[in-house]
């Protein structure tokens, strides 16, 4: 059997055990939402260990760590190539961190309960200054409790080899917050995304802690050159915003 014949098989056999294994912990999800937050948190980063050793196990994938995470409250700014990354975050960055989303998922049955009771701050991205007051009451929320936040500040996945301008929010995101920016650099297109997932390796870059305060075209600069910082072609490609409002977490 040649490589992608096995590519494909790992694939087939990755499905099968990790999407009803998903539907399981969706449903724990779920039946816990009513009682305990802290036994919600545990079970998502139980589905994100069970993902991790799918991928480990079946994909053979393996997943490298480079630069370090740094003490204290902070947004990650990650590059978004796949569903990887957004099933590993509370795995990867500890202390349960709280992701932008769009709100079409918490509307998902079973899991957005589930997403609900974990802690998200859910944009409505059609609804205009409304949206923007009540995101920014539930994000004020969540930053006292001490969790950090992560935003995917492409707004959406994006192709191996391109590097997309931020969308306009992630800049009112961290002028609201006013913490520090953790750029996150990942590379899991190539794997993960392919049409069979393929064996290989991820790597996560934590880049240099960007400081709050920053005007919008610096930090906008920084974190685009920083999560592109394992771009295969390199093609930073500017970083002017685009039209559209929030990022949040993206469809598979």
């Amino acid at each position: 059997m040649d490589r992608a014949d096995m590519n494909g098989v790992r694939t087939a056999l990755f499905a099968l055990i990790f999407y009803p294994g998903s539907a399981i912990f969706a449903i724990l999800g779920m039946l816990a939402a009513p009682f305990s937050e802290r036994v919600v948190q545990r079970i998502a980063y139980g589905w994100a260990a069970f993902h991790r050793a799918c991928a480990a196990h079946i994909l053979r994938i393996r997943v490298v760590l480079e630069g370090e995470r740094p003490a204290g409250q902070v947004i990650y700014a990650l590059r978004h190539e796949s569903f990887f990354e957004a099933i590993e975050l509370p795995r990867l960055l500890g202390n349960n961190p709280v992701p932008f989303a769009k709100a079409e998922l918490s509307r998902i049955p079973f899991w957005g309960r589930a997403a609900r009771a974990y802690g998200m701050v859910f944009v409505e991205r059609t609804q205009g200054a409304t949206a923007l007051r009540t995101m920014a009451k539930a994000a004020r929320e969540y930053k006292k409790t001490g969790r950090d936040f992560a935003i995917f500040p492409e707004g959406t996945r994006v192709p191996v080899g391109t590097a997309p301008p931020l969308r306009s929010g992630f800049a009112g995101i961290y002028k609201l917050m006013n913490l520090p920016v953790v750029p996150v650099a990942v590379d899991s297109g190539h794997v993960y995304r392919a049409k069979p997932k393929r064996s290989g390796t991820i790597t996560y870059r934590f880049g240099a802690v960007i400081p709050p305060g920053l005007d919008r075209a610096e930090v906008e600069a920084r974190v685009h050159a920083a999560i592109n910082a394992l771009n295969p072609q390199d093609q930073r490609v500017g970083v002017s915003a685009s039209p559209s409002s929030l990022p949040g977490l993206p469809d598979r």
